[in-house]
């Protein structure tokens, strides 16, 4: 993107957004001094400096600046400011106020944030008129009055004025008229700039991502996470630039707060906010034992029951957290969503996301990501978002596509939210053709897709169908939608292994399919076995010396020459999964032996499945399917079950079931001979 575009986007905005722009450098330079969320800095600005005149700009800032020292109260000078207020009998102030009942008085009670005063009262009619006073606070202009006299109970200040800070008034027809003079991308790039990024400086997806971030604001009910590295803005947006959001910062939470009291009657944040986000999900702690299930309920729903009462509320639910590992990691040896506390693991919770944003793909946060060109003001914006809240555009799709048959009732209904935001973002006048829509749905299917991927490996063969896709109307062609980090570098690598080497799946002690490799070292020696990385358990050790048995016993079977007196044996066994310990690997650790003894490898992408008694009869898999969907997620093509495991093949799907060579061995020795592929 070239300077002079740059400059006629800036040119467009003031032509078509006039006074309702703002230079963001001017945010950088006073939000530096002063500890104020943008929206409150820019609704400052947008009174003294929406324009591109620089003179008035320079008088504006001035005028901000002069508002700022005046009016906002650091807390460090709330002391000052008290005393302001009482030589002065009322004082205008800057700061964030949160309203209690006092029930012993029976009056509402005002706490300014940084002021410190806990206890100024408050007429009902202004609470009734701001009711987020009561939840979680709002920013202010408030004018406080003192009054004292002998014997007072309560406290001197009193609120009489307050004027929250959001923009009064949203004329929706004049932001669609602006919007429809400018192109698509100088759309897109116009959103990015107004929250403060530089889009000249970020990748087309990385742009996509932070749009993303923006969905919740504008559709009802959605619920997304986005794990990734620290300090990549992630929770920045929810904090700072909407007066209808609250950043929940991780930690204790209750049900009460977030949903009902049902004690005051009051309906808790998700009630009373369009947003609620968790910031550091890590730290998510419900005092209530129930508070999981519902806030399941809700993110299902919409509602959620509380004593006798059925509560209805449209809040968006975002989960903002760190993922420490790499993701290439975490791919492999675990799932995307292990930074979740323990209690909220669970398949039937991570269904109803409908996006998971890849943080990872967004860079860390450096100066020149951040923009000093035009872009709305950010109270500006967000009263954009609130309004589209009221439309949907869930429909967009249909015109142009059908969604593939992997798709289930809780992923379509992700899709069409997902889209439906893109498209209430990107094209909020409501003028947007084929490709538009493409690539909103291509978008919103890989952001599903990734929660399907995970819930695959937590919840098991339940999710297994996650090969999601669209087909055009027109031409009838399906297209696959893939996601990036499921690519390559499978577990079990490809081209012939060493002699000794066998992958293996089994169900864990734990009741999990994992995938483990089994390594065998053979040196000269007097037949000794010893074993390793059979984490301490009895019934590992029992299996493997099982096998070894059998394998003395019957190893002029496997070969003439065999002599396993005349070495020693050393099985070693790696988890690569996280899954715990194997119960059945006697027949895999068989297939070991032969293969170490005889130098000969296992065929390439070969997992060894089923397990042997002590007498040499052939066990079949338990949960098959689950089994050879961790195989074929592994990188496996090849497997050798055994026969009894016959019957159970209707249980494994047939898509599954044909992307493996599939031999079948009637005993054990002739599964050694099936696995290392000898006549």
């Amino acid at each position: 993107m070239d300077m002079n575009q740059d400059m006629d986007l800036d040119q467009a905005l003031n032509t078509h957004f006039s006074g309702r722009v703002v230079r963001k450098d001017l945010t950088k330079l006073i939000k530096e001094g002063a500890n104020v969320p943008v929206y409150v800095l820019e609704y400052l600005l947008g009174m003294y400096c929406a324009t591109d005149d620089p003179e008035v700009i320079e008088q504006g800032l001035i005028n901000v600046k002069t508002v700022l020292a005046e009016n906002y109260v650091r807390p460090d000078e709330a002391e000052k400011v008290k005393s302001f207020v009482r030589e002065r009998g009322s004082y205008k102030v800057i700061d964030r106020v949160t309203v209690r009942l006092n029930e012993r008085a029976n009056r509402y009670e005002a706490a300014f944030s940084n002021l410190g005063i806990k206890d100024a009262e408050i007429g009902d009619g202004i609470v009734k008129a701001n009711e987020k006073l009561l939840v979680g606070g709002i920013w202010v202009i408030a004018t406080l009055t003192y009054y004292h006299e002998e014997g007072q109970k309560g406290s001197p200040f009193a609120v009489s004025q307050l004027k929250p800070i959001q923009m009064p008034n949203m004329n929706m027809q004049e932001l669609f008229d602006g919007r429809a003079a400018l192109s698509t991308t100088q759309w897109r790039e116009t959103l990015i700039r107004s929250i403060g990024m530089e889009p000249a400086t970020l990748d087309e997806t990385v742009q996509w991502h932070l749009l993303a971030r923006m969905i919740p604001f504008v559709e009802n009910n959605y619920n997304v996470c986005e794990l990734g590295p620290r300090g990549t803005g992630k929770s920045h947006i929810y904090k700072e630039c909407s007066p209808n959001s609250i950043l929940v910062s991780g930690g204790q939470t209750t049900v009460a707060n977030l949903f009902y009291n049902m004690s005051s009657r009051r309906i808790g944040l998700v009630g009373l906010w369009d947003l609620v986000a968790f910031d550091e999900v890590a730290g998510i702690n419900f005092k209530d034992k129930d508070g999981v299930q519902i806030m399941k309920d809700y993110m299902a729903s919409g509602s959620f029951a509380r004593g006798r009462e059925q509560m209805e509320a449209n809040a968006s639910m975002v989960f903002v957290g760190n993922i420490n590992q790499s993701v290439e990691s975490l791919v492999k040896t675990s799932h995307l969503l292990a930074p979740f506390p323990d209690q909220m693991i669970d398949a039937a919770f991570f269904d109803r996301f409908h996006a998971y944003i890849p943080g990872w793909e967004i860079p860390k946060m450096r100066p020149e990501f951040f923009t000093n060109r035009y872009g709305l003001i950010v109270d500006y914006l967000a009263e954009f978002f609130r309004e589209m809240r009221k439309r949907s555009h869930a429909d967009a799709i249909d015109k142009y596509f059908k969604l593939g048959n992997n798709l289930n009732q809780r992923d379509v209904i992700a899709v069409r939210k997902t889209v439906s935001g893109l498209i209430k973002l990107l094209y909020p006048h409501g003028q947007f053709d084929k490709e538009a829509v493409r690539e909103c749905l291509e978008y919103g299917l890989q952001v599903r897709r990734r929660v399907k991927e995970q819930l695959k490996k937590i919840g098991g063969m339940e999710f297994y169908d996650v090969h999601f896709s669209y087909i055009d109307n027109e031409t009838l062609e399906e297209h696959f939608v893939m996601v990036k980090e499921q690519g390559g570098g499978s577990l079990i690598p490809e081209g012939p292994s060493k002699p000794g080497f066998i992958h293996t799946i089994g169900l864990s002690s734990k009741g999990m399919p994992g995938l483990y490799r089994i390594e065998l070292q053979v040196t000269k020696g007097t037949g000794k076995l010893a074993t390793s990385g059979l984490w301490n358990s009895s019934a590992a050790k029992e299996q493997v010396k099982i096998a070894f048995d059998y394998f003395k016993a019957n190893a002029s079977r496997i070969s003439a020459s065999a002599k396993v007196l005349e070495h020693d044996f050393h099985l070693h066994v790696v988890e690569l999964q996280n899954t715990g310990p194997l119960n059945n690997m006697a027949l895999s650790s068989l297939v070991a032996f032969a293969s170490g003894l005889l130098g000969k490898p296992a065929q390439s992408q070969m997992v060894v499945l089923g397990d042997m008694s002590l007498g040499g009869s052939v066990t079949p898999v338990a949960s098959i399917a689950e089994c050879l969907q961790v195989a074929f997620d592994a990188g496996g093509k090849r497997v050798a079950l055994p026969m009894t495991s016959a019957v159970d093949l209707p249980t494994i799907p047939a898509e599954l079931f044909t992307k493996f060579q599939t031999s079948f061995y009637a005993d054990p020795v002739d599964g050694v001979m099936k696995s290392l592929g000898v006549d």
